[in-house]
């Protein structure tokens, strides 16, 4: 009797810790940040891809100024993600640009630009776990390109490898 009363109470356990772990993400309240995106181009306020604002400084600062509002509770401030709960978003297709053809660098930004954009619109959910919660509704297309602007422009970590 002793051993299934302890297997019952590790289970419950073991459960509530997931249930625990599930409300994280969903308890970040997303709130648009506040900032002026008029002066973007109008191709950016679609979800077309490739990124209409790739490079754009205009976008980059705005881009910035959202991300340390929304973004930098989980991704850290000015996308710097070194040590934060969150993956580190400086990382997102900077192997791109070490591939040489132009037409497969442009296809491989295409791919991190498709995953981000994803990423952001619909969220993260593992297992029933929700990593990152969706921000479609919340951030507009023209500010979702500029928060990918800022973080492809952002400096990477430099490698802890010799």
């Amino acid at each position: 009797m002793h051993r299934a009363t302890h297997r019952t109470l590790l289970l419950l356990c073991a459960g509530l810790a997931l249930a625990a772990a599930g409300t994280g993400a969903h308890a970040i309240e997303r709130i648009a940040p506040q900032v002026d995106t008029s002066a973007l181009p109008a191709q950016a306020r679609t979800w077309a891809e490739p990124n209409p604002l790739r490079g754009n400084t205009q976008a980059i600062a705005i881009g910035q100024s959202a991300f340390n509002q929304s973004c930098a509770r989980c991704h850290g401030t000015d996308a710097n993600g070194s040590r934060s709960p969150a993956p580190d978003l400086r990382r997102m297709g900077k192997v791109c640009l070490r591939i040489e053809d132009a037409a497969l660098r442009q296809r491989c930004q295409g791919d991190a630009d498709t995953f981000f954009i994803k990423s952001l619109r619909w969220g993260k959910q593992k297992f029933g776990i929700v990593h990152m919660p969706p921000w479609d509704g919340v951030i507009a297309p023209e500010l979702a390109w500029a928060l990918r602007s800022f973080v492809e422009a952002a400096p990477a970590q430099p490698s802890a490898r010799p």
